[in-house]
């Protein structure tokens, strides 16, 4: 029976797997972050006056569906991971496959997750719309639990759905809903895990900061690999657990 990696071996194999990619993986990084972060300046220098209910909800409409955006570019961010560890030869245009394959389900399994975070984030929000001038500490310790609780909310959602724009490309016979619960039912004992993995990079994360960013164009595409191998390591184990 397959036994998991731990955690430095799928570093290892990870960076083995970089070895010469990064050109490639740095382009595909710097591509992804500059649509996202455009669409989300342009939304917010448009709609950036939020003093009314009606212009915060249009604020909040546009962000969630630059967010369901994003799913297409998750799928190709994913595909173009799977064939770096997989051996496959990966291009910088591979992050737009998810524009043009499976689209649909990209969007549905993003939808999804979004909703979910949106509505753990409202409470957030309110807050945040109703402190005006200078809040108290009251306000400002309400407002700090309310983005705690949003982000353990979008953690949960994470380790739940890590595997699904994997999935999407190795199952495209499945639905976005049979992929969810797939991708929920791969995370069942690996969620620990993968927090795990996620805690090792704190230090390169936090070593990013003296360079003002610039390390980032290495560690996320690094932990980007790692992710795609520990989708591999699971898929793998569950296989082998089928048969």
């Amino acid at each position: 029976m397959h036994s998991y990696q731990s955690c430095a071996a799928l570093k290892a194999s990870a960076k083995e797997h970089m070895f010469g990619r990064y050109g490639s993986a740095i382009g595909a990084y710097l591509i992804v972050t500059f649509l996202t972060g455009f669409a989300t300046l342009s939304v917010t220098s448009l709609t950036g006056n939020t003093d009314s209910v009606f212009s915060m909800c249009i604020h909040y409409a546009l962000l969630f569906a630059i967010s369901v955006f994003t799913g297409l570019l998750s799928s190709g961010t994913a595909y173009f991971y799977l064939k770096i560890v997989t051996g496959h030869p990966a291009a910088v245009s591979d992050v737009f496959y998810g524009f043009h394959m499976h689209s649909d389900k990209a969007i549905s399994i993003q939808t999804w997750i979004t909703l979910i975070t949106f509505i753990g984030s409202l409470p957030e929000y309110i807050v945040l719309y109703r402190m005006s001038g200078r809040p108290d500490a009251s306000t400002l310790t309400l407002y700090g639990l309310c983005m705690i609780l949003s982000g353990v909310i979008a953690l949960i959602l994470d380790l739940l759905y890590a595997p699904a724009f994997f999935l999407m490309h190795d199952f495209p016979q499945y639905s976005a809903r049979e992929l969810m619960v797939m991708s929920r039912k791969l995370m069942v004992g690996n969620k620990g895990r993968l927090f795990y993995l996620y805690l090792s990079y704190l230090p390169l994360l936090l070593l990013s900061i003296l360079s003002c960013g610039i390390a980032l164009l290495w560690v996320f595409p690094y932990l980007n690999a790692t992710l795609a191998e520990f989708y591999m390591d699971i898929i793998t184990h569950s296989k082998t657990s089928d048969h």
